[in-house]
């Protein structure tokens, strides 16, 4: 059984209000620890927890290690940094026509600004 598996069972074991908050703040912790139980409980330790949750969170631990998922370690979030990918020269054209398109169109708009203030200033009785 899995972390979130055990979470599970322990929310159908203790339906209480105490017991749920609780698990819910594990459960938070879990998403900012990579699923760590260890590192989850230990950020845990400073923040208040409901009462009566704290043998909830010694059976989460007991059973945790049992099962093996109490300090697991999937790495370096991967998605904190994507790698660079190499721009191949299709790529790289696309770029090019879109950055040349963009300048035209700013170079036309600029020449429309242009004709429409001479056309207002050379306009007789004005």
């Amino acid at each position: 059984m899995n972390l979130y598996g055990i979470i599970a069972d322990l929310r159908r074991k203790y339906p209480t209000p105490a017991g749920m908050q609780t698990l819910d703040l594990v459960a938070a912790e879990l998403g900012k620890t990579r699923d760590n139980l260890k590192e989850a409980l230990a950020n845990l330790e400073g923040s208040s927890i409901p009462s009566g949750g704290k043998p909830i969170l010694e059976e989460l631990t007991e059973r945790a290690r049992e099962e093996g998922a109490y300090d697991l370690d999937f790495g370096p979030d991967p998605y904190d940094r994507p790698p660079l990918e190499p721009v191949d020269q299709g790529t790289l054209g696309i770029g090019v026509v879109l950055a040349l398109t963009s300048l035209a169109g700013i170079a036309l708009a600029i020449y429309a600004v242009y004709l429409g203030v001479v056309a207002i200033l050379n306009t007789p009785g004005v």
